[in-house]
């Protein structure tokens, strides 16, 4: 007969605290994607795990809605707050994307009182690559 193998995390192994908050976190990484629909910030350690992540989809906004600065503000603020408490003070910020959420975002991250050390923004820009669409008749 085959051997159960046990699950971590679960009550009969008698591991059953979440590891997230045991986690202590002085230095980070905050990406920010900015798409004209949605609004997606992802707070990471220095090695790249994900640490905190929140949309503007994920807090509530539906529709055009989602891709307004306010709604941006409102997830870059819902994924702060787990973060703070875990002892981030300084974060590199990495933004992509042409959306309005942008300033908002990099906006709320000032104003959670986490310094950051650099603002880099990694856009893909196409050299005349791909062909576009043919024109739309209407």
């Amino acid at each position: 007969m085959a051997k159960s193998i046990p699950r971590i995390g679960s009550r009969r192994n008698g591991r059953s605290s979440s590891r997230k908050s045991a986690r202590r976190i002085p230095k980070g990484i905050i990406h920010i994607q900015a798409s004209f629909n949605n609004t997606i910030v992802t707070v990471t350690d220095v090695r790249g795990r994900v640490v905190s992540w929140a949309s503007a989809g994920a807090c509530g906004f539906r529709g055009t809605k989602k891709g307004t600065p306010f709604a941006a503000q409102t997830a870059a603020g819902n994924a702060f707050r787990t973060v703070v408490n875990q002892g981030l003070q300084r974060a590199e910020v990495i933004i992509k994307g042409p959306g309005l959420g942008r300033d908002a975002a990099l906006r709320a991250i000032r104003r959670s009182g986490i310094r950051f050390s650099l603002v880099r923004d990694v856009t893909p820009m196409p050299h005349n690559g791909c062909r576009p669409p043919k024109k739309r008749r209407v």
